[in-house]
């Protein structure tokens, strides 16, 4: 119970975070929205993005029985280099699985069941990041805990790969663009980047890079 406890209490902090950062870059960047208006917030969308907390949640404790059976271990011990190199290594193995999720969700009998929700959103709003079927977050959750299991990660790497995540998937679902043009050519899943597959849903796979994208073909400027 207090895992349970923990976990859903993180999970409504990391929740609460992200509508911050969301509204904070919303109201102080001065650069023209791409859409020109946010999409609308619907109850349906409050209730998806609370079931998504849940989903999330449960992936927590899932990954606390993984490690409390010895089938997750997490080191303690690593330099500030071992750090940093994990955590550029779960960025581009989870953007490779991400990827080839994300493309899988596009099957057309997959996409009614799983990720059509999600592209209600031609535009964006705060909800957006949240705004998915319980299936897709506990799949992400699924590869990032059989990647823990592969390899003993730092405990470290592991909490901030986690917040880089929530920050950049907050940044890819803004209605404003945050980067400056020139990080697209730095092969940088910017908020354009991640805007141009909501209005062309067969381009712009990718979540932190656009490497994975210009490999397959799948990429679009």
């Amino acid at each position: 119970m207090q895992w349970i406890l923990f976990s859903l209490t993180v999970n409504i902090f990391l929740y609460l975070f992200s509508i911050g950062l969301y509204w904070f870059i919303d109201k102080t960047c001065r650069k023209g929205k791409l859409q020109p208006q946010d999409h609308p917030v619907s109850r349906s969308d409050v209730y998806l993005s609370f079931l998504t907390i849940g989903c999330n949640s449960f992936v927590m404790i899932l990954g606390v029985f993984l490690w409390k059976n010895g089938w997750v271990i997490l080191s303690l011990d690593q330099s500030v280099i071992a750090v940093i190199a994990e955590v550029i290594a779960l960025l581009l193995l989870m953007d490779l699985l991400m990827y080839v999720f994300h493309y899988a969700a596009h099957i057309p009998f997959v996409y009614r069941i799983l990720h059509r929700k999600h592209h209600e959103h031609t535009s964006i709003n705060f909800l957006s990041l949240f705004v998915l079927h319980p299936l897709e977050t506990i799949g992400f959750g699924v590869m990032m805990l059989i990647l823990l299991m592969m390899y003993n990660f730092s405990a470290v790497a592991v909490a901030v790969y986690l917040m880089i995540n929530l920050v950049w998937g907050t940044i890819g679902h803004l209605n404003r663009e945050f980067f400056p043009p020139k990080m697209d050519h730095f092969f940088i899943g910017t908020t354009r980047f991640h805007h141009q597959h909501h209005t062309d849903e067969s381009k712009n796979f990718g979540f932190y890079t656009s490497v994975w994208d210009r490999i397959f073909g799948t990429y679009k400027p």
